[in-house]
């Protein structure tokens, strides 16, 4: 057969499956209210993680709906298991004609930082870090220790034993304003509660965070605040196994982190009794920065070279008080008003 003959019906093949692909996009966004496609790239710790990144997935998930678009057509998620995937997945990205990238996580900056420069047409956004002097890069922060601050306050009025524990991901600038805020609000209530601090050195290591928690608990901390993404899942776990083991009225605690994460925490007491275990959950609202700032570069108002920081003020941080009572919930609700009016200054470092 003639060699030309080939390399042409393979052209038309290819040009044909291009044509169905396009086809198919056009007919999944039929009812498509923006032409933007929107992706984001997550850190180690996965789009299902219970905590960030899911936060943020979740976010554009709701966005994408909003606007009549399709998974992989119109908005999708590149995983990203270690941390080479982060340049790979902000080209794939980039080369599938996706003009709106979040890089979820401070661990992307470089990648990030790097692949802006080489795509000026591409609008990219650096979630929990700052990149300077590139006007295609949005940056977005939060005031973690905000939250945190409230969530010492939960652990401090909750804890029988004046023991509390904070399990960290990887030690960072971030992490710090979790761990910092949190010591902040604890001692807020009583200056001599002890607060016993560890960190995985991975968000995505689950039987080290597991191990990490057991230690904590077996040491006497009977809360345990976490800010360390999917080794997280650790956490709650030990907190699953020894309150099964346990009556009710002896149950220890965890406070979960980033979104609303009660669902962890259901569990039965070794008297029978369904419990949870979850005192309350740290927010960050990831998800509604995600929406908002998709919104807005749809309408032509992409936030490119600025710092958008959100913060208790604006409701860009919070707290679920899943299982407090009426006295800490008070308490905290005190606390708010102090820190948005400026009474209250949290330490970050």
């Amino acid at each position: 057969m003639n060699k030309k003959f080939i390399g042409l019906g393979l052209t038309a093949v290819a040009a044909l499956a291009l044509t169905a692909c396009g086809n198919r996009a056009a007919r999944n966004n039929a009812n498509a209210k923006t032409d933007l496609k929107v992706a984001m790239v997550t850190d180690t710790g996965g789009v299902d993680d219970k905590s960030f990144n899911q936060s943020a997935w979740e976010g554009l998930q709701a966005w994408g709906k909003d606007n009549g678009l399709t998974k992989g057509t119109g908005f999708d998620y590149f995983q990203s298991t270690n941390e080479s995937d982060y340049t790979s997945n902000l080209d794939t990205a980039t080369t599938n004609g996706y003009k709106l990238i979040f890089g979820i996580g401070y661990n992307l900056h470089n990648a990030l930082e790097k692949t802006a420069k080489d795509n000026s047409d591409v609008n990219y956004v650096i979630v929990d870090d700052i990149i300077k002097g590139q006007k295609n890069v949005a940056s977005v922060t939060f005031a973690d220790n905000e939250a945190a601050y409230l969530a010492g306050i939960a652990a401090a009025k909750t804890t029988k034993t004046n023991k509390v524990g904070f399990v960290g991901g990887v030690k960072s600038e971030v992490i710090s304003r979790f761990e910092k805020g949190f010591e902040a609000g604890a001692k807020s209530v009583n200056k001599s509660i002890q607060i016993q601090v560890d960190y995985v050195g991975s968000y995505g290591d689950s039987a080290k965070g597991k191990t990490i928690a057991a230690a904590q608990y077996a040491g006497g901390a009977d809360v345990i605040y976490h800010a360390a993404g999917g080794s997280g899942a650790g956490v709650f776990s030990e907190a699953k196994a020894l309150n099964e083991k346990a009556k009710e009225a002896d149950k220890v605690w965890v406070i979960g982190v980033d979104r609303d994460q009660s669902g962890e925490g259901k569990y039965t007491a070794k008297d029978g009794k369904k419990s949870n275990f979850v005192l309350a959950s740290t927010l960050k609202e990831v998800g509604k920065a995600v929406q908002l700032i998709s919104t807005n570069t749809a309408d032509k108002k992409f936030p490119g070279g600025k710092v958008t920081r959100y913060g208790l003020k604006d409701k860009g941080v919070d707290i679920a008080t899943t299982s407090l009572s009426k006295d800490t919930k008070s308490a905290i609700e005190a606390a708010k008003k102090q820190i948005i009016s400026g009474k209250v200054k949290v330490p970050e470092k």
